[in-house]
């Protein structure tokens, strides 16, 4: 019944409200990376090996709407409760208005005892939690796949500031090319693909 909420949610969302895929992505290096030039041997063409500084982490909690594509991100040092908590705050800030729909996925720091009683004092802000096999129903998902490839393999930089700096000029561009991420399938299609997983992991032996 998750799952086919969740669906639901995303293909007709509840009137006068406002979806959202929240999740982070933690343990973002800032490498500085070097290039050595090898020594050229008789023989062999001019070689460059790569080293790697690491200058820190950071990880980028993110909520990702459904109606429009527009993220709201934030950057941390840590991965704890307390900091999705100051999200979660930070998220319902950007959002003053309107009663809001986070889905999310079940990591522990989501279900603290903190995060619960905000969440039961801010009646306007409502969870779906994913099921355990259904990560992939968290469209943020994709959106850090992009960011990761967009703005930060490859990347070079000398502190956790300039990473942050980068992620944050990401965020600002996409926003301003923001488009909703579509479904490339019916909803039909997607609830039988639900039916088929969970047949196949209900089967014994799997």
């Amino acid at each position: 019944a998750k799952v086919t909420d969740i669906v639901g949610m995303y293909l007709n969302p509840p009137a006068n409200a406002i979806v959202l895929c929240v999740d982070e992505k933690s343990q973002i290096q800032a490498l500085n990376r070097t290039q050595k030039v090898l020594v050229m041997q008789p023989g062999h063409n001019e070689q460059r090996s790569h080293d790697y500084v690491r200058h820190g982490t950071t990880t980028l909690f993110a909520a990702l709407e459904i109606a429009t594509g527009k993220v709201t991100g934030l950057c941390k040092d840590r991965h704890r409760h307390q900091e999705f908590l100051g999200f979660l705050k930070h998220v319902a800030r950007a959002y003053p208005e309107q009663e809001l729909h986070l889905v999310m996925d079940n990591y522990a720091a989501h279900k603290r005892v903190e995060v619960r009683n905000w969440l039961t004092a801010n009646p306007r802000i409502k969870v779906h939690f994913t099921p355990m096999s259904g990560s992939w129903l968290n469209l943020v998902e994709v959106w850090f796949g992009i960011v990761e490839r967009q703005a930060i393999r490859g990347g070079t930089f000398v502190s956790v500031r300039e990473l942050i700096g980068k992620i944050c000029e990401f965020i600002s561009s996409w926003n301003n090319r923001k488009h909703p991420f579509i479904w490339a399938k019916t909803p039909d299609e997607i609830l039988a693909k639900i039916d088929r997983k969970r047949k196949l992991t209900s089967t014994p032996g799997h």
